[in-house]
């Protein structure tokens, strides 16, 4: 009798775990480059994720971003430099808008 109650809840406590994790809305991050013939790839880095996007016509998006706190890394191609903005902050189901990022040199 004892060991059926421990097994039922183990069991509820891993649904509870599940279920509080399936209803976590993704987000995304988007921004620009300029120029814009200079961004290749946009890198979204958080503790537990590491996501990108290719840049296009000087933008980019990135989906499925967990909620939390993220650092970008825009990827350039020569000969400007790549480029990183801490502190973006993905909000459950949201979009976070970088805004523009303008590359150097």
């Amino acid at each position: 009798m004892e060991f059926t109650l421990l097994r039922l809840a183990a069991a509820t406590i891993i649904a509870a775990g599940l279920f509080a994790f399936s209803h976590m809305k993704v987000g995304t991050i988007k921004g620009t480059v300029t120029p814009a013939e200079g961004g290749i790839r946009a890198w979204a880095e958080s503790a537990t994720d590491t996501l990108r996007a290719p840049i296009v016509n000087g933008s980019y998006e990135i989906a499925d971003a967990k909620p939390g706190a993220y650092k970008i890394i825009i990827e350039a191609k020569p000969p400007y430099r790549n480029i990183a903005k801490d502190g973006i902050m993905v909000n459950d189901g949201q979009a976070a808008d970088v805004g523009e990022i303008k590359l150097n040199k």
